[in-house]
């Protein structure tokens, strides 16, 4: 991985906002030519530092649904343990994220629920029954503040 100048900043904080940007506003806007602002970004594309570009898709009814924010915690942190979780939550189409963290909880999921009915569902018929299980705190969120693919009201400091 290559040193990143204050322009590849600027390139990937523009991207970041919109991956679909032409080349020719990308180049504009960070005050270079369409040809080296496109050899910048083949060089940030094949030094890995850009990886990919996806779509951030709305869920169903994701205005309506709840986000729960939920700490495992597992009996024991041997490999074996940790394997069969992983396995067992990749499983849980409800299941949006899943983090193995240091710390005093040992997973981190964010989980999006219907409702606050469906959500107690979820607990009781996977998330008690996951292996290895010993504590499960949930959290449920009141508002989204900052959301992977969402514009962001304020921009990054200038480099």
């Amino acid at each position: 991985m290559h040193s990143l100048d204050s322009l590849d900043r600027k390139i990937i904080r523009l991207l970041r906002r919109d991956g679909r940007m032409s080349n020719a506003k990308l180049a504009a806007e960070v005050g270079l030519s369409p040809s080296a602002c496109l050899r910048r970004l083949h060089m940030l594309e094949h030094s890995g530092v850009i990886r990919g570009y996806t779509a951030i898709v709305q869920e169903e009814d994701e205005e309506r649904s709840v986000v729960v924010i939920v700490q495992i915690t597992m009996e024991r942190q041997t490999e074996d343990y940790l394997r069969r979780f992983e396995t067992a939550v990749r499983r849980c189409p409800e299941v949006k994220e899943c983090y193995l963290l240091s710390g005093t909880s040992d997973y981190l999921l964010r989980i999006v629920a219907l409702n606050a009915v469906d959500y107690d569902r979820i607990y009781k018929d996977v998330l008690s029954r996951l292996p290895g299980v010993l504590r499960i705190q949930s959290s449920f969120a009141i508002r989204s503040v900052i959301r992977p693919g969402a514009p962001h009201p304020v921009d990054e400091p200038a480099d």
